[in-house]
């Protein structure tokens, strides 16, 4: 018994001693000669006391350090946790020869504009066939080998959809009514159609956007490609637009890889070079300003009306895989045209209509029609989409791109 005092005084003693201060250290007046005058039951019951408090209050000290530690590492790595939020689930084309295939046909798929294991997959058998140097067989295993590489695109459960969907996210456009009518902004992995007549605000919609696709939170933000077809872009409005957002202009600009395309051919090819891009660094906006306007030179009588339209088609299908591909937002700007038939437009609320016809309306997302309201303000109407109403909003042209309307 007289053992166990003794050590019970001892810890009583260190448990003690650590739990005073500097200054009390000191000045403490407990020894352990003292605290053998203390009944043994007493001491022990103390020394337990005691123990069981600093114990607890480690705990809450480690708690707390933890604590600190992540968010000191929150602060520092955000951009890190960001990225790997958005690590693209792309395959680049070059996992096929993991697979065994060989290296010279991935150059040869790479040369005809296919940059990823989807890409194979979403070019039908055909068209793999007439690159030159690729025979059935060997097609047959780069099919093969790009379903390994892409895993499962067979069917899946509803839930598994819904899945895939989290990480559909959404562009503003710089108006709060515009962005409400389109259910957050511009969605991405689909394409969203913008048509109208001249001046109703296309294009500056188009420099906006290209502007808050970078200024948006680290895990959406990326790079804009910026296919012009009409010679409407203008650096100096972007950077206008972006001293309103209140970031870098030049790092903005930097940021846009744009081309201008003269005829329909090149435009379908600048936007198959978007693909390797893509697969280069994040991208978050691909703009189309306008898709039709080079169809209505390239071919421009009526016998020449279905070869436009399966050209359009092929390219607008193209657009599609590579916004659900890399999940990132198309923008399209679209033309309109006088209803031909006048008995039509006699009754019609609106005599235009936009270029492009069922082609256009099938492979469009979402779909805004603009018109002119008072002065710089602008009337958007939602008149197609597969998960929002219909409805209108109104916004203004003003500085700093578009913007909420003033009261």
């Amino acid at each position: 018994m007289r053992a166990c005092v003794y050590m019970c005084a001892y810890v009583y003693t260190c448990l003690h001693i650590h739990a005073c201060s500097s200054t009390e250290r000191s000045s403490c007046t407990h020894a352990p000669t003292c605290i053998m005058e203390e009944h043994p039951i007493i001491l022990m019951t103390r020394c337990i006391a005691i123990f069981i408090v600093r114990r607890t209050c480690w705990r809450c000290l480690a708690t707390v350090r933890g604590q600190h530690q992540h968010r000191g590492m929150s602060r520092s790595s955000v951009v890190e946790r960001a990225r790997s939020k958005t690590t693209e689930v792309f395959h680049p084309i070059e996992e096929l020869e993991q697979q065994g295939v060989l290296a010279t046909d991935v150059k040869k798929l790479r040369e005809a504009g296919i940059v990823t294991c989807l890409g194979v997959l979403q070019r039908p058998r055909r068209l793999l066939l007439d690159i030159k140097g690729l025979s059935e067989a060997k097609v047959d295993k780069i099919m093969a080998a790009a379903r390994t590489a892409a895993g499962d695109v067979s069917y899946r459960s509803g839930t598994e959809c819904l899945a895939v969907r989290q990480r559909v996210f959404h562009l503003r456009t710089g108006s709060d009514a515009l962005d409400t009518l389109l259910g957050g902004g511009l969605e991405s992995a689909s394409i969203t159609e913008v048509y109208g007549e001249y001046r109703c605000g296309k294009t500056q919609l188009c420099h906006t956007l290209a502007v808050t696709a970078q200024a948006a939170d680290e895990s959406h933000a990326g790079r804009v490609v910026y296919i012009d077809t009409e010679g409407n872009f203008r650096p100096e409005r972007i950077r206008a637009i972006a001293t309103r957002f209140s970031i870098d202009a030049d790092d903005v600009l930097e940021n846009i890889a744009h081309a201008r395309a003269y005829t329909t051919d090149q435009q379908l090819e600048l936007l198959r070079e978007a693909a390797a891009l893509m697969c280069e660094s994040r991208f978050a906006l691909v703009i189309v300003d306008s898709a039709t306007a080079l169809y209505r030179v390239d071919y421009s009588g009526r016998g020449e009306l279905s070869a436009r339209q399966q050209h359009l088609n092929q390219f607008m299908s193209t657009l599609g895989k590579l916004a659900e591909e890399f999940n990132v937002c198309a923008l399209v700007t679209n033309q309109v045209q006088a209803c031909p038939d006048g008995a039509a437009a006699m009754f019609s609320s609106n005599p235009l209509k936009p270029i492009g016809g069922h082609i256009m309306a099938h492979a469009s997302t979402t779909r805004l029609a603009l018109r002119k309201g008072r002065g710089e303000q602008r009337i958007a109407k939602l008149v197609d989409s597969p998960c929002l109403p219909e409805g209108e909003a109104t916004f203004e042209i003003n500085a700093g791109g578009i913007a909420d309307a003033a009261d």
